[in-house]
């Protein structure tokens, strides 16, 4: 062969060699008698995102929580980090003032230094030294206070006192209870 002859011989070659690494055929499926691949699952595979942001006293973070075209409630914070997957967030926030919105249109406003929503557990937990009020002017103060979205009741914990302008003050160790602070159970 002519040195021409041998180089397009290699290149030819070389073509058929490199050309499948360029562009890779999907795998082929396995036979239903084979035995299941160990490969992960999307979730397991997909990386953590963290998120963080920072509001100003003019424009603080603002997250809108709603169901069908209800707003659930309303946060704002001076700044949040969030972790997770999609679909699956842990978003911590800081210096909160969050409005919970009742299918009646009352609200509970609440504030604490700390919010944790949770997307996994459907939860908004508010900590520590929660301080909350009722459109129907009932207070609420404990030092944790869990908002299920699901249900859209909250379960109070640690040093809770619940108090009304016409002079009720009861104390306990946790509540339950609704938006308005009035369907409540304390222990």
């Amino acid at each position: 062969m002519t040195p021409r002859a041998l180089s397009l011989v290699a290149c030819a070659a070389l073509s058929v060699w490199a050309l499948p690494g360029c562009n890779p055929q999907p795998a082929p499926r396995p036979s239903p008698s084979s035995s299941p691949s160990s490969s992960p699952s999307p979730s397991s595979s997909s990386p953590a995102l963290i998120i963080s942001g920072q509001g100003t006293p003019e424009r603080p973070v603002r997250i809108v929580q709603q169901s069908g075209n209800r707003k659930q409630y309303e946060l704002l914070a001076r700044s949040y980090e969030s972790r997770g997957v999609q679909g699956a967030a842990h978003a911590i926030f800081q210096d909160v003032h969050v409005t919970f919105y009742g299918k009646d249109g009352s609200t509970l406003q609440a504030q604490a230094p700390q919010a944790v929503v949770d997307e996994t557990a459907n939860t908004v937990t508010l900590l520590p030294h929660v301080q909350a009020r009722s459109s129907n002017a009932i207070t609420l103060f404990c030092d944790r206070l869990v908002y299920n979205r699901t249900t859209q009741m909250f379960h109070g914990e640690g040093n809770v006192v619940i108090a009304n302008g016409q002079g009720l003050r009861a104390t306990g160790s946790s509540i339950d209870t609704d938006v308005t602070l009035t369907k409540t159970r304390m222990r």
